[in-house]
């Protein structure tokens, strides 16, 4: 979808918000198991934090966290810069609850990327490499729950 959209958006002239940015939070490093969400967290009922896509998803988050420990930021950090790097027509609003993450995620826009280091998060987290469905397949979508 993302291959149809984003030239359609950028030949209209019109920007693109990426949902979720940061992996509805795993992208930031801090959800490390599943005991890690809330028994009331939303999060337990998408495929992408259940079983083994878990792991996997989890295994994808360390190559970036790797990258950006290298880098000396945050994998949030790195994770925003990534999409800032990809177009000033891309605008990314990460979601927090807490002021202590707004900051971190504002201080992505300090964090440069070189051509070398896009080419290692492309070839660490590829396009459509999440394990698991975003949503459930039921069709209900975990934003109604």
């Amino acid at each position: 979808m993302e291959d149809e959209i984003l030239p359609l958006c950028r030949e209209l002239g019109i920007g693109f918000v990426p949902y979720s940015p940061l992996g509805r939070g795993f992208l930031t490093g801090q959800i490390r198991s599943f005991d890690d969400l809330a028994e009331d967290d939303f999060r337990r009922f998408s495929p992408r934090f259940q079983g083994e896509n878990f792991q996997k998803n989890l295994d994808l988050v360390e190559r970036i966290r790797e990258i950006a420990e290298k880098k000396g930021c945050e994998p949030s950090q790195l994770a925003l810069a990534w999409l800032l790097a990809q177009g000033d027509d891309i605008v990314p609003i990460p979601g927090t609850k807490k002021a202590k993450y707004l900051i971190e995620n504002a201080g992505a826009v300090k964090v440069s990327l070189t051509a070398e280091e896009l080419q290692q998060i492309d070839a660490a987290a590829p396009k459509g490499i999440a394990a698991g469905d975003r949503y459930e397949q039921n069709g209900m979508s975990t934003l109604n729950r």
